[in-house]
């Protein structure tokens, strides 16, 4: 009965989004290009499709010679308008995720937040005219900007040509809407994804000329503490995990641990950007006591920010840990992405000088 209800409704949600794009499309709705070098890394998906990790990549490549801005806007956060990232900026005032980036990046790139994108990019301009690129976060359905690099990512797992629209399935937008993308990522692939399978999903992504395709999956790093004073744990499969989670696929971090640490995993699983209150403080403390012993936490990068700034007794603060990610290229292609994103800054770059001292908060 819900199938049926929900079918209508996408047809609805469908006539929108298509008369929202058809006025950008005949600029009925303006959009606006800067002379500053942006690049956007976004999906058109609800739910996880890789889209920091990736955004990490690319300020990393960029990074090294560039001065890079970070442009996120800031999902959930208590905060509105146009706000740069400081030391002491909180997860409520700047998102979990803008918060993770600068403490990644703290020194060589400056994150900033603003759910309007083109204001979040003059103010960036207007207040240090020598940030040579702009990275956009989660940006690929505002129209409001059209960067000259568009990055869409897409779930191996759920593809956007096996989707549909919501809420009769996770699509923002129609699968077609890929064609605004110079490249496009396939992420969270099986590490034995066979050149046929990546040519069937070529295939039906219906490739224009213009557009490259990747594929990537995460590589996970090792067991890191969550606080300064914590312990890195010398974890095996004797280890109790009490696993935390608050991101939208967690399937991939469980196997992970399955394969490489422990199979003695108790899941606590929280939705995406999920605020935690006492009450789950509480709900993990209790759970992580009744373990046996020899036992940590773990949780993801995202959730290790959010759980840092709560009041966690020093028992839980001992032993909890993070895993953090990276992204891999299955064919191993990634200069090739490489060199696709510094060509195109290096002849947009105008009057930019190469900086020679990172950006200081």
């Amino acid at each position: 009965m819900l199938k049926f209800l929900l079918i209508p409704l996408s047809w609805i949600y469908r006539a929108i989004t298509s008369l929202r794009n058809l006025l950008y499309d005949h600029q009925i709705f303006k959009t606006r290009e800067f002379s500053t070098p942006v690049i956007s890394v976004g999906n058109i998906t609800v739910g996880g499709t890789g889209k920091t990790p990736h955004t990490e990549y690319i300020v990393n490549l960029l990074c090294k010679n560039y001065n890079v801005a970070i442009l996120s806007r800031g999902y959930r956060r208590k905060t509105k308008g146009y706000l740069k990232a400081t030391p002491n900026s909180t997860v409520k005032q700047i998102g979990d995720e803008p918060k993770q980036m600068s403490l990644k990046f703290s020194g060589k790139a400056q994150v900033y937040v603003c759910e309007d994108r083109c204001k979040g990019i003059d103010n960036i301009i207007a207040e240090d005219n020598e940030n040579q690129v702009i990275v956009l976060d989660d940006a690929y359905q505002h129209r409001s900007v059209t960067p000259r690099v568009n990055i869409l990512l897409t779930d191996y797992s759920r593809p956007i040509f096996e989707d549909h629209l919501l809420p009769y399935g996770r699509l923002r937008e129609s699968a077609s809407r890929s064609n605004r993308a110079n490249i496009i990522i396939v992420t969270k692939c099986p590490e034995d994804l066979k050149p046929i399978d990546r040519r069937v999903i070529a295939k039906h992504l219906n490739l224009l000329p213009f557009q490259s395709i990747f594929f990537t999956n995460y590589k996970y790093l090792g067991i890191k503490p969550v606080f300064a004073n914590g312990e890195i744990p010398s974890a095996n499969q004797n280890t109790n995990i009490l696993l935390i989670t608050g991101i939208a696929n967690p399937e991939n971090l469980i196997n992970h641990i399955k394969n490489n640490i422990s199979q003695k995993i108790t899941h606590i699983n929280f939705p995406d950007h999920h605020n935690f209150k006492k009450k789950d403080i509480a709900k993990i403390t209790e759970k992580f006591v009744s373990l046996p012993s020899n036992k940590i936490i773990i949780t993801t990068e995202k959730d290790a920010v959010r759980l840092s700034e709560l009041a966690l007794n020093d028992e839980i603060k001992k032993v909890l840990c993070y895993i953090p990610v990276e992204i891999n290229f299955i064919y191993d292609d990634s200069e090739d992405l490489n060199n696709q994103i510094l060509k195109y800054v290096d002849e947009n770059k105008t009057d930019y000088r190469l900086h020679t001292s990172v950006h200081q908060f």
